[in-house]
């Protein structure tokens, strides 16, 4: 069974600096590191449902922001970026060394 999974460009505004650690800690787990608030990841459906619970149990109703965007599936996505000061890449599937 293949799993499909699809690009997300998250960005967070976290408005107290101990939820936003925990979050971007959180983050580091499931995608990479783009800037200082915003992660690319590549995520099934079933990886992005738990990262939504996980991240909706961090953060606070009304003081703190989480936007998830769907670039579409993984593999046919072709982003048009337009990068300055540092290259982008989109997040390839890889193996993962446990």
């Amino acid at each position: 069974m293949k799993t499909e999974e699809h690009l997300y460009i998250v960005s967070y505004d976290i408005g107290d600096q101990k939820r936003w650690r925990r979050v971007f800690r959180l983050m580091n787990g499931f995608g990479e590191w783009l800037q200082l608030s915003v992660f690319q990841c590549r995520l099934s459906y079933k990886r992005h449902a738990e990262l939504v619970g996980l991240i909706n149990g961090l953060i606070v109703d009304g003081l703190d922001h989480v936007v998830m965007l769907d670039l579409g599936p993984a593999d046919a996505v072709k982003p048009r970026v337009v990068s300055l000061g540092k290259s982008f890449d989109a997040v390839k599937r890889e193996p993962t060394i446990v």
